[in-house]
C-alpha cells in the first residue's frame, strides 16, 4: 500500500523523468534487496490477496522510466519487483531466485507474463521448474543487468551514469516509447495509438530542439512538449 501511494504521487509529477527502486542493505554481511513476501502472510490471509500482484504491475506501468538499483540478493515475489522496472544494475554476488513451485505455488499471471518478457521461455522455465539460482553474472549475460559492480562505490557510480543517461533523453518520446514497448512485450500493440504517439513527437517542441541541437553540436535542452 505504501508503494501504491508512491507511484501514484510520481505519476502524478511530470517533472519526475526517472525512478529508482533500491533497498537499504546498510549493516547486511550479505546483501539482501528483498527476501520476497513473507510467507506466513498466507496462514489465514484477510486482505486482498491480489494487492501484490497490482503492485508490481502498476511499477511495470509507471509514467517515467524505472530502474531496479539491485543492491542485493532478490529473492521470490520480490523478483517481480526488480523485473517490472525498466532496466537494472545489479551489485556482485548478488543472486536472483523465484522458489514458488519449491513452496508449492503456481505463481500469478501478471508475474509468469514479465518473466516471459525478461527471461524469455526457456529462462523463465528454468527459474519456476528449478527453483534454481540466477546468478548476478548470469544474469548480467542474458541482458537483464544493464551492468554489474564489484562493489558499493562502483554500484553507485554505475546507477549515476545510468541516470544521467536517461535524463539527458527527451522525456515525451521516451516516456511514449515505453508505452509502446509494454504494449508490444505484453502481445498487444496499439497501431493507432503508436502512430498517434509517433505524429505527437515529431510535431513536438522536444524534436525541434534536439535536431537544432544536432546541427549546432551541442546537448539537446529538452522540456517534454
Amino acid at each position: 500500500q505504501t508503494l501504491m501511494a508512491h507511484f501514484a504521487r510520481i505519476d502524478a509529477d511530470p517533472a519526475i523523468r526517472v525512478a529508482v527502486l533500491t533497498a537499504n542493505t546498510a549493516g547486511q554481511p550479505r546483501p539482501v534487496f528483498c527476501a520476497g513476501y513473507h510467507i506466513g502472510d498466507f496462514e489465514g490471509q484477510t486482505h486482498d490477496p491480489g494487492l501484490f500482484e497490482r503492485v508490481a504491475d502498476a511499477l511495470a506501468s509507471l509514467r517515467p522510466v524505472t530502474v531496479c538499483a539491485l543492491n542485493g540478493s532478490v529473492y521470490g515475489g520480490a523478483t517481480d519487483l526488480a523485473i517490472a522496472c525498466d532496466l537494472r544494475i545489479g551489485l556482485a554476488g548478488t543472486e536472483l531466485r523465484m522458489p514458488a513451485t519449491a513452496l508449492g505455488l503456481h505463481y500469478y499471471p501478471g508475474g509468469l507474463q514479465r518473466y516471459v518478457a525478461a527471461f524469455g521461455v526457456q529462462g523463465a522455465k528454468r527459474a519456476f521448474l528449478t527453483a534454481r539460482p540466477f546468478s548476478a553474472q548470469k544474469l548480467l549475460h542474458m541482458g537483464l543487468l544493464e551492468e554489474l559492480a564489484s562493489d558499493a562505490a562502483a554500484f553507485e557510480a554505475a546507477l549515476a551514469r545510468l541516470l544521467a543517461d536517461i535524463v539527458a533523453l527527451a522525456p515525451l518520446a521516451v516516456q511514449s516509447t515505453k508505452r509502446s514497448l509494454a504494449e508490444i512485450a505484453a502481445g498487444q500493440p496499439d497501431l493507432p495509438a503508436m502512430r498517434t504517439r509517433e505524429a505527437l513527437t515529431a510535431g513536438s517542441r522536444d524534436f525541434a530542439e534536439g535536431r537544432l541541437a544536432f546541427r549546432e553540436k551541442r546537448r539537446a535542452r529538452f522540456t517534454g512538449t
